[in-house]
């Protein structure tokens, strides 16, 4: 039986096997998530969040997981290389860290664009 798995805020989803990492359902879905070890769970840039009542949809995190994000689990933060799908849920991956401080840039500039054209 297959599971599904949404990934927001791209609203994009994908049908997966239970077992399977959210990174390599975010991987198939062609939904980007930014890792450096290649699931390793040693760089923690993968991070993804999921809904409490909906972490029962992932297993149990792993040893690795619990190590590297100790109270965040509580918070429903996951490592999208280590949690894997048992039942259909949603994810809610971050913003790229690269592509938020552009596109912080560029709302500051075009905020003082606006500021300039009004004195």
């Amino acid at each position: 039986m297959q599971e599904v798995v949404t990934f927001l805020p791209m609203n994009k989803s994908i049908k997966v096997q239970p077992g399977t990492t959210l990174l390599h359902a975010a991987r198939r879905a062609g939904v980007r998530i930014t890792t450096r070890c290649d699931g390793k769970a040693a760089c923690l840039m993968c991070k993804v969040g999921v809904e409490q009542d909906e972490l029962k949809a992932l297993l149990p995190p792993t040893d690795a997981e619990k190590r590297k994000l100790g109270r965040l689990l509580e918070a429903g933060t996951r490592l999208s290389c280590q949690a894997k799908v048992r039942g259909s849920l949603s994810v809610h991956v971050p913003e790229d860290p690269l592509k938020a401080a552009i596109r912080k840039q560029l709302e500051r500039q075009q905020q003082e664009q606006d500021d300039d054209w009004f004195v």
